[in-house]
Order: C-alpha cells, then sequence, then structure tokens
C-alpha cells in the first residue's frame, strides 16, 4: 500500500495517498516527557532544510515538541505565500500563480510527512495527542485555501485560456489537475454552502484521526494472552519465542502473547494445533473495536458514512463513491462495482470447492465438526501438504530476511534497472529497528535514500506502506528519500527473521512503491512520484511482486539461513504448482471487503444512520459473497484502509491495478523478461512519470493495447 495516499489524504482532509555526518546512534522515537516541550523555533529542524545527505529528516534533532510549532509555522507562511499570489494586480499567469504555488508551504510538507509517517510507524501518547490537535488545524487550512474566491478564479482564468498559454506539457497538466482538484474540493460552491463544506471537513479529518487512533489501541489491547505453552502447539520455536518476548515486553513474564495484525485472519492460525486457541485468536480479530468500550468505532462508522454522503450531495453528486471516483481510472463506482462482481461467481465457487478439501480432511480425522473460518488457515495448510507435497515449515528457512532484502529485492532492481544499494549506519533514524540504505542509479548518480522498517511493534500501524520523507522536486533538484513500514513478527534476540512466502511477496510489493517515488523525474511536485490515482498506484508495486518468483531472482535468494544451500528444485517446483491454491478464498476475502467499502460509500445523504453490524451482513448478502467460512480481509469496524487510510471508496483499486500489473507483466514475458533493456522501457514509460501525463494513455504507449483482465484470472486460477 502507498501510504502517499494516506498522507495525501492526512492532508487532503488536511490540506489537499506505498539515501556524511560525523556517526549518529540510531535514536527511538518514544521521546522522554521533556521532549515534547515546545521547542525554539530557532533551533526548530523543520524551519529550515536538512543538512543531512538527500536532506534526510534529522531524526536526532526532531523532538515531539518541535511538530506542534513547525506545523503553525507552516500553516502560516504558506497561507503568506498564497495571499502574495491572489495580492497579485496581474494577469494570472502559470509563472505568477501555478509556479509560487508549486513552491509553496515548504516548512509545512516536511514537518507533515516526517509526522505523519512516524506517528503511523512509532506513536505515543504525545504524539497522538498532537494528532488530534492538528488535523482539524489542517483541514481548516486546506480549505482556506481550496476555497478561496481570488485564487480560484486565477486557477480558472489560466485554465480557460491554456491552450493559447504557450505551455508544456507538464505545465498542461499541472493546470489541469490543479483546477480539477480545487473543483473537487469545492471552490465553486457559495459561499454558505463553502462553509458547511468546511464544517463536514473539519468533523471527517477528526473521526478519521479518532478512528485510527481506536484501532492502533484496540489491536494493541486485543492480543491474545496464552498461559500454558502447550497451547502452543504447532508454533515453531521461533514463534514461541517471539510470542514470549512479546509478553515481556508487556511485564507478562511467564506467559505468551499473540500479537495481531491488521488483517481479519492472523498468521499463527495456519500453526495453532489447539482448535479452541485458533477460535479465540479469530474472535479476537474479528471483535477487537466491538467490546464498547472506548476503542469501538462503530459509531464513528455510523457518523463517518453518513457525513461523506452529505458532503457528496454538497458537491453535487448521488454518493460519495461517485464523488471520489472522478479523479481515479475507474471513473464511476459502477465501472468498479462491474470488476469485482464479475468474478464473485468464480471465486466463491473456487472457495467453496476449496472448503469441500477442508472438510474431507477434518471427516478423514474423525474431526466430528464442520469447519469454520478459524479452522480454515489450518486445514488448507493440511490440503496442501497433501496436494503439493508442501507445508511453510519447509519454505521459511530459506527465506531469512536480509537475504531476501539483499539477494533478492535488490537484486531484481539490479538486474532491472541497474541500481545498487548501500548501507548507511551514519544517518539518524526514528527507531532502532529502521535501517538505511543509499541508491545509487545505473550511471553512479546518487538516486535516493531507502529506509526500511521491517518489525510489528505495538505503537505501529498495522499492514505495510510506503511513502516519503521527502519528495523529488525538478524546481529544486531534491532527490526523493522513500520508506518501507512492514509488520513482520520480529524474531528473539539471536534468532533469524524467517519470512512466509506471503511476507516475501510483501517485501517486493513495497519496494514496487519505493521505486515508483525513487524513479520520478517531473518538474512540478504536484504531479510527482506516487501522486497518482489510487487504481494506478498499487500497479507498480503489484507488478514488481512478479520479480519474486522469477526463476533467476529466485535462485538468487532462496537459500537456507543455516546451510546457504539453494532451495532443492524439488520444493521449487512444489511452490509454483502451489501458486493458485487457495485462491478461492484470498480473492474472496478481498471481494468481500472492497464490496463492503463500496456498499459504505454508495448510500444516498438521505440513508439512516445505519447499524454497523446489520449493514455489513446485509451487504455481504446482497453481493453473494456472504460465507462464513470466508469473513471479509477487513471487517467494517477495522477497515482502517477506508475510514482512516485514504482509500475511502477505493479498496477496490488493489484488484483493478492487478488487472493492469498482469497485463503488464504479459508483455515483459513477450519481450524477453527480466532485462535491463525492458526495465528502462517500464521505468522511462510508467516509473519515472509521475501523474504528468494521462495514465491510461500512458499504458497504452507502453503495453499498445488497453489491458485485459485474463491475465489475472489466469493468474488466480480463476479461468
Amino acid at each position: 500500500m502507498s501510504r502517499t495516499v494516506v498522507l495525501a489524504a492526512a492532508i487532503s482532509l488536511a490540506l489537499a495517498a506505498c539515501s556524511g555526518k560525523e556517526s549518529t546512534a540510531p535514536v527511538t522515537a518514544n521521546a522522554p516527557a521533556e521532549a515534547a516541550k515546545p521547542g525554539d523555533a530557532s533551533t526548530n529542524p523543520f524551519m529550515t532544510v536538512s543538512s543531512l545527505p538527500f536532506q534526510a529528516p534529522a531524526f536526532d534533532k526532531i523532538k515531539d515538541g518541535d511538530y506542534l510549532p513547525a506545523f503553525e509555522e507552516g500553516m502560516r507562511q504558506q497561507l503568506a505565500e498564497i495571499k502574495q499570489i491572489t495580492d497579485n494586480t496581474q494577469p494570472a499567469t502559470f509563472d505568477n500563480t501555478l509556479l509560487p504555488m508549486e513552491k509553496s508551504g515548504a516548512i509545512l510538507d516536511r514537518v507533515s510527512r516526517v509526522f505523519f509517517s512516524v506517528v503511523q510507524a512509532d506513536t505515543n501518547p504525545e504524539r497522538q495527542k498532537i494528532q488530534e490537535d492538528v488535523v482539524p488545524k489542517l483541514a481548516a487550512h486546506g480549505d482556506a485555501i481550496h476555497l478561496d474566491a481570488k485564487l480560484f478564479a486565477r486557477i480558472k482564468s489560466i485554465y480557460d485560456g491554456r491552450a493559447e498559454a504557450g505551455l508544456d506539457a507538464e505545465q498542461l497538466r499541472v493546470v489541469e489537475e490543479t483546477y480539477k482538484g480545487f473543483v473537487k474540493a469545492g471552490a465553486e460552491l457559495s459561499d454558505t454552502d463553502k462553509e458547511t463544506l468546511k464544517q463536514y471537513n473539519a468533523e471527517e479529518a477528526t473521526l478519521s484521526n479518532d478512528f485510527h487512533n481506536k484501532l492502533v489501541a484496540a489491536t494493541a489491547a486485543g492480543a491474545v494472552v496464552i498461559d500454558d505453552k502447550a497451547q502452543l502447539a504447532g508454533l515453531s520455536d521461533g514463534d514461541i519465542a517471539a510470542a514470549e518476548d512479546a509478553a515481556k515486553g508487556r511485564k507478562l513474564d511467564g506467559k505468551w502473547v499473540l500479537s495481531l495484525q491488521n488483517t481479519t485472519q492472523q498468521p499463527a492460525l495456519g500453526s495453532l494445533q489447539d482448535r479452541d486457541v485458533r477460535a479465540k485468536v479469530l474472535q479476537a480479530s474479528e471483535t477487537r473495536t466491538e467490546h464498547g468500550d472506548a476503542n469501538d468505532t462503530r459509531a464513528i462508522i455510523q457518523r463517518l458514512a453518513q457525513l461523506r454522503a452529505a458532503k457528496a450531495k454538497l458537491l453535487g453528486f448521488p454518493n460519495y463513491a461517485a464523488y471520489n471516483l472522478t479523479d481515479q481510472m475507474a471513473q464511476t463506482p459502477e465501472h468498479a462495482l462491474k470488476l469485482l462482481t464479475d468474478t464473485v461467481p468464480a471465486a466463491t465457487a473456487k472457495a467453496r470447492g476449496e472448503l469441500a478439501e477442508i472438510q474431507k480432511v477434518i471427516d478423514a480425522q474423525k474431526g466430528g465438526f464442520k469447519a469454520s473460518a478459524s479452522d480454515w488457515d489450518f486445514y488448507a495448510e493440511q490440503v496442501r501438504k497433501a496436494k503439493y507435497d508442501l507445508d511453510e515449515s519447509q519454505i521459511k528457512p530459506y527465506f531469512e530476511l536480509d537475504n531476501v532484502l539483499q539477494n533478492g529485492v535488490f537484486y531484481a532492481a539490479n538486474q532491472l534497472y541497474g541500481l545498487t544499494f548501500k548501507e548507511r549506519k551514519d544517518l539518524p533514524v526514528y527507531h532502532p529497528d529502521v535501517r538505511v540504505f543509499e541508491v545509487t542509479d545505473a550511471n553512479g548518480q546518487p538516486l535516493a535514500l531507502f529506509y526500511a522498517d521491517f518489525f510489528k511493534r505495538d505503537s505501529k500501524s498495522g499492514g505495510a506502506w510506503m511513502d516519503v520523507f521527502v519528495e523529488q522536486d525538478g524546481l529544486t533538484g531534491t532527490k526523493p528519500v522513500v520508506y518501507n513500514v512492514s509488520n513482520f513478527t520480529k524474531p528473539a534476540a539471536g534468532q533469524p527473521a524467517l519470512l512466509s512466502w506471503d511476507d516475501v511477496t510483501t517485501m517486493f510489493h513495497e519496494f514496487g512503491h519505493a521505486l515508483h517515488g525513487m524513479f520520478s523525474n517531473t518538474k512540478y511536485p504536484s504531479v510527482a512520484g506516487t501522486g497518482v490515482p489510487r487504481d494506478f498506484v498499487e500497479f507498480p508495486s503489484q507488478f514488481n511482486e512478479h520479480w519474486a518468483s522469477d526463476p533467476k531472482v529466485f535462485a538468487n535468494y532462496a537459500k537456507h539461513y543455516q546451510t546457504k544451500a539453494a532451495m532443492p528444485q524439488e520444493l521449487v517446483d512444489k511452490i509454483a504448482k502451489a501458486k493458485t491454491f487457495n485462491q478461492g478464498y484470498m480473492t474472496t476475502e478481498y471481494l468481500s471487503a472492497a464490496l463492503l467499502d463500496l456498499a459504505w460509500h454508495t448510500q444516498g445523504a438521505d440513508a439512516p444512520l445505519q447499524d454497523v453490524d446489520k449493514f455489513e451482513a446485509d451487504a455481504l448478502k446482497r453481493y453473494k459473497v456472504d460465507l462464513a467460512q470466508v469473513p471479509p480481509r477487513y471487517r467494517s469496524s477495522y477497515f482502517d484502509h477506508i475510514w482512516g487510510g485514504g482509500y475511502s471508496a477505493g479498496y477496490y483499486a488493489y484488484f483493478w491495478a492487478e488487472m493492469i500489473d498482469h497485463d503488464a507483466f504479459e508483455w515483459f514475458k513477450e519481450n524477453g523478461g527480466l532485462t535491463r533493456e525492458n526495465g528502462q522501457v517500464f521505468r522511462d514509460k510508467i516509473l519515472s512519470i509521475g501523474n504528468t501525463r494521462d495514465l491510461a494513455t500512458a499504458y497504452r504507449d507502453f503495453r499498445g493495447k488497453d489491458p485485459s483482465v485474463e491475465p489475472l484470472l489466469h493468474n488466480r486460477g480463476l479461468k
């Protein structure tokens, strides 16, 4: 997931989304209380450009007390810069209006990118308080700009005269995207309606922030505490040691803690032998935010859905999805729904077939029960073992994290794009787990800094994402500082970090987002990097997953962490044969979540306040994805993507982008696969262009035709 979308949402709900200094010890972001005191403006690190390489954040100097003053000064300065533009009595031109807009808000950009990144990856009470304070202020700040009648009049004047203005292609794109963005933000509303919209935006920003904070707290609180080690039978020694460490971190000596990840299904469910414990873990996952306590999110969901529908109506749309998809590749909720619902029959049929195989295993073992959702992963693993003679414990020793990173993810980037990576241990980080790499381009020139934060902790949001600390900017020559965040289980001291195949593909996925940010080669920052429609932003990341299983790349990293021996060909073949295993389940759980998202956001403004549990059940039934053994990947009450993360009415984007990514990989297969020449074409035509042109046209220029859904269906074993 590109957290650029999330940051854009934080700044869009708020304002408008997946690298020598002297050696410095890594700095943990859980700063002591005294660090939260307001910083002096003269020493506030956000007031000036960082002197570190690539303008990397000076985490060794940043204190929690620096954030709020920097936000306030950043907003003040940007409004002053906008006033200079609107006070200009000369006719509006690109150079006297849009160019200074592109340059405005430097302090606000610096502090926003760092703060929203750190508060997602390593929050604490002080940061949460700052977030609660600043989010509605940022919403008001965004409205002050987007609803400024004088500013919009200048933008509209440029837009109306753009054909005769002598602008180049990128400038024309900036003009058009800026104009459309202001219209979407309400610039054409009456003064009365603008005031109503401001109230909606402020409330929405606050509620989205509250949802996210409640979910982080509920996920940590929902961890399952185990008193008897025997109940962990089936887990590996490493996983048990990690559970023991997690318990010690909570001062629960003599116990074990199974922490929750953000999805419904939990990794331990594939291994735990105790059926009651499995049921307990899944129940903890599904109900984490439904206990009627301070972390219950359902009242927030009710109001957010109602509020977004009202906002859409105010802006002239029948529902929020129709409003939000106007600038996406799908364009309408009907197009997004068709892609999803057309896939439902094949996905659910395959899932039912998988369920029948699982039930056969249970019956053969004289289980005496019907498979439930908490049984699925455990018995599916046994089906896979019987059908393909393959189980996860065979695979993991060949996927040690650092080896996958260096000899898999980085190696593929070298083979395709000529990149090389050097770890930098002299740059400060926000948490000791974070690693930093300087990225050098094929021509020997510095390209970017890359930060990697792989391990789960209670202070981190669930899931995996990418964003930038510093955006590529052709006006200043600034190069990008990109980061990936994941939630892999941290091994106990002295133990290797061994990954599942899903974890491996997650690393390749998020690094695909990172490449999209690193390769950005635009002049204007508003159209740089991953600032593209949601249903395109997941294309480069999902495309990059293909290289995880490319024979040349796979052979380079799939080596036993102890013996260094390559994975036996027999095991490699088993993984390949099992490629479409369990795809009915995985497709159905995804479709359920994506359809839930659209169900919530296609309500009209006249719809009553919904009972969250009933609405969810009714929506799943209506779309024919109500399989009890296949719960949605995210239930409504912990669906952070859509309530707190910028993917509202946009979770379909993963499937839309997957259609494009499989089609694009067909081009690679047709043209020789993993080669520098092919990588350069993909970089030049897709990864480097940001949002400087119409992306459907850009894809046709690359592929020679529109994308087809056929490769996606074949890849998932649905056709």
